[in-house]
């Protein structure tokens, strides 16, 4: 009995020796800030070009209404106006009706391009919603050290810092030694199939391989990550799948007052209720795994301990961040029951029934493993199981051991030497997604400093960026370029 007690004593002392040792090894993996080169940018003049992209309604098509044609035209032409200089440099290439590629040429054609993203539609504003706008969103109005209106963060902040930098960088008598592409999409928010869709089919055509890929995605968040006092700057080294599977039941129909055991409805409601109480396995892998490894050495011992120790804690862990709607969509594919349809009167039997279940799928997983589980899961020959037209896989997870996430991660802390810099997994989509295949190093980043209470007003009431905010994303953009191109 001794020997067994003291070969556990033994164990233990090896295992905490273990955890205490990897804890002490998990050191910061963030680069020394550096100064980034000036960048001289008239804070009055870029807010007032933003804000009057700002009121142009550039709203895709969708849900069949049509886009507003002339509000593009007359963006294209508003830009052409206010960015001269990208005008005369650049070489610009419509693409579809709404969307366009710009292209900076380089000294070397030896090396690959470089692309940088955004877009230029916009989410539409609900018409009930409008009056209650501290300015209306379609104004386009700088007041209160903010620029305001629809497209501010999501996503004309992003073009227009993007082409302030050009421009910037262009009156300096800067030239790029590699190529710099940029690809401004018209229908983002429904899919990006008219824009990066075939922005990307014309330089796969063209043979194009890019060096890397720069698009919106994650952005600096203060108090995001427990335990770590500096903000964060969020890069999205992968991005979740899309996909919504429909489930349809057919009843028999007629009066109410003779009903079979089950109704369509019932059938569905218990398909339905199945799916929410089945939900995939929640895994920590690429960028939610990645961004503990990035954060952890930034915390206190305690929670150093946890993260630098995985092997043993992972379970714990992912146990924790399941247990939160917004930590649970960074380890797991999700389940959200979006439509219920069925029935037309109270004493009628429902002939049919329909849902509607969106799964947003972890990288790992796929459509066709997302389809295996709700027919497993249902486990009812009388449930129809289909898919909507819109899907998307998972990205694959960019290297952050590359020459470009190096220049990314540098450019970052150039501009804001403050902040940790980390990878972590883009929850919404991008039209980044349609790259893949183009480049292995592609990432989602807007340089804002935001607070939490901001993101609500992405695709919500009041979306606004602060003037100083803008004029950092523009100098970011600057270094970017400059790190990576020049």
């Amino acid at each position: 009995m001794k020997r067994l007690f003291l070969s556990l004593a033994l164990g233990v002392i090896a295992v905490a020796a273990v955890l205490v040792v990897r804890t002490v090894a998990f050191t910061s993996r963030q680069v020394a800030p550096e100064a980034g080169a000036p960048l001289v940018v008239d804070a009055e003049a870029a807010s007032a070009r933003l804000a009057g992209a700002l009121r142009l309604k550039t709203v895709a098509a969708s849900e069949g209404q049509p886009a507003d044609d002339a509000a593009f035209d007359a963006l294209h032409v508003y830009l052409r106006e206010h960015f001269p200089r990208v005008h005369a440099s650049l070489k610009r290439e419509p693409v579809g009706r709404h969307s366009v590629l710009y292209t900076w040429e380089g000294t070397d054609m030896s090396t690959r391009p470089v692309l940088l993203m955004g877009h230029l539609d916009v989410v539409p504003v609900t018409p009930v919603t409008e009056s209650a706008w501290v300015h209306p969103p379609f104004a386009g109005v700088v007041a209160e050290g903010h620029v305001w209106g629809r497209g501010a963060l999501d996503d004309k902040g992003s073009v227009l810092a993007q082409l302030e930098a050009v421009e910037a960088l262009l009156a300096a008598g800067e030239r790029p030694r590699r190529t710099v592409l940029f690809a401004f999409g018209g229908d983002e928010e429904v899919g990006g199939q008219e824009g990066a869709v075939a922005i990307a089919a014309l330089l796969k055509e063209r043979g194009v391989r890019l060096e890397s890929v720069l698009d919106e995605g994650g952005v600096i968040m203060s108090g995001t990550v427990p335990g770590v006092a500096a903000p964060v700057a969020l890069v999205g080294t992968s991005e979740k799948g899309f996909v919504s599977v429909e489930l349809k039941v057919k009843g028999e129909g007629g009066h109410s007052s003779m009903p079979p055991p089950s109704t369509a409805v019932g059938t569905l409601a218990r398909a339905v209720s199945k799916l929410e109480a089945t939900p995939m396995p929640a895994r920590l892998a690429g960028g939610s795994r990645e961004l503990f490894e990035w954060v952890g050495p930034e915390m206190g011992f305690g929670m150093r301990l946890l993260f630098a120790n995985l092997w043993l804690t992972e379970p714990l862990v992912v146990k924790q961040l399941a247990a939160k709607p917004t930590t649970n969509a960074a380890v797991r594919t999700t389940t959200a029951v979006t439509v219920f349809e069925g029935g037309v009167k109270d004493n009628v039997l429902p002939s049919d029934a329909r849902a509607v279940v969106n799964f947003r799928i972890l990288p790992g997983d796929s459509v066709e493993g997302v389809l295996a589980h709700v027919r497993k899961t249902v486990d009812d020959s009388r449930v129809e199981v289909g898919t909507l037209a819109f899907q998307s896989e998972p990205s694959p997870v960019s290297p952050t051991h590359s020459d470009s996430w190096r220049q990314l991660e540098r450019s970052v802390r150039q501009v804001f030497p403050q902040v940790v810099v980390s990878p972590y997994l883009n929850v919404a989509a991008t039209d980044s997604r349609h790259f893949v295949g183009l480049s292995d190093n592609i990432y989602r980043f807007f340089p804002v400093h935001l607070q939490r209470e901001d993101l609500a007003r992405v695709h919500g009431q009041d979306e606004r960026i602060a003037v100083p905010t803008y004029l950092d994303a523009v100098r970011f953009y600057a270094q970017y370029l400059r790190n990576t191109a020049f």
